[in-house]
């Protein structure tokens, strides 16, 4: 682990919101990778986990009166209490893992690692690219606006959430499996992909070898940043691998290739936290979604250097 962090130790933080998504059922995946064994799984591997509990759970209601940034005051108060949260992880040289909830949660992750880690980074391992904001989304749910505003645009309550606005840079933003041909991004945000500093890893990229791929991404991003935030939202992964997220993409990286780009990631000296984000454990009835997820973190995390 990074230094600042004691050797081992995880903060096991649960974020059961969906007030940034579309639909109800993320609110449910802190419970559901709890009563799959995460916890126990996690332990068993020789972490010491500091279990700080799950946040109060907010649930998507559609928001008529904001059709364009639906539900920001609830999106707001649940990334308050992420940050507070993960500042406690840290006060405790916890290393910090967040299951959430929808991936707006992330803006409260990295405005609490942002008092301790002044050089920061993060990879976005996720299906999409999340770039639109209230001006140009044509859905008004925020976990498709989220790093438009982790780069300070947007709507200004969230862009200047934290100490710091933007809370980081383009460059040092490691885009990671996106799948254009999903179908999921935005014209507008094809525009912005093309002119954008981030590093950038599409799907079409890096399917045929995922682990030399990711490699090549760690080399770079850890040439820019000391150390890095990894956010991996659930639907990068292909729908028919994983058919438990709001946003179905197909293709989408296999299971196995999203466990391979995770150990890359972790393994590195300089991460200082994963957010799992977009599990809609609603759809997971028999809870064998939860299991296998719950069972990639837990190989992933053992990983941790």
């Amino acid at each position: 682990m990074p230094d600042g962090f004691e050797q081992n130790k995880i903060a096991l933080i649960g974020v059961p919101s969906s007030a940034g998504a579309r639909k109800v059922g993320q609110e449910q995946a802190p419970r559901s990778l709890r009563v799959a064994g995460l916890l126990e799984r996690l332990r068993s591997s020789g972490h010491e986990v500091v279990d700080l509990g799950d946040l109060t759970q907010i649930s998507y209601a559609p928001d008529e009166q904001n059709p364009r940034a639906q539900n920001l005051a609830l999106v707001l108060g649940v990334i308050n209490d992420v940050s507070v949260a993960v500042d406690s992880a840290l006060e405790q040289h916890a290393w910090p893992l967040i299951i959430g909830g929808d991936c707006t949660i992330t803006i409260g992750v990295l405005a609490a690692l942002r008092k301790q880690f002044t050089s920061l980074g993060m990879v976005y391992l996720d299906g999409d690219v999340d770039l639109n904001t209230p001006e140009t989304t044509p859905s008004g749910i925020f976990d498709g606006m989220v790093l438009a505003h982790v780069l300070g645009k947007g709507d200004k309550r969230l862009s200047q959430f934290g100490s710091q606005s933007p809370l980081l840079e383009e460059r040092n933003i490691t885009l990671f499996g996106y799948s254009p041909d999903a179908g999921g991004i935005d014209p507008v945000e094809i525009e912005q992909l093309q002119e954008t500093w981030m590093a950038k890893y599409p799907l079409d990229d890096i399917k045929a070898d995922v682990r030399s791929s990711a490699e090549r991404a760690l080399r770079d991003l850890e040439s820019r940043t000391e150390h890095f935030l990894v956010h991996f939202d659930v639907d990068v992964i292909d729908f028919d691998d994983f058919p438990a997220v709001d946003v179905p993409h197909r293709p989408g990286l296999t299971l196995k290739q999203a466990e391979e780009a995770l150990n890359v990631f972790l393994g590195s000296r300089k991460v200082v936290g994963l957010v799992v984000t977009e599990f809609n454990a609603g759809m997971d009835s028999d809870g064998k979604i939860a299991r296998r997820l719950s069972e990639i973190i837990q190989a992933t995390l053992a990983n941790l250097a």
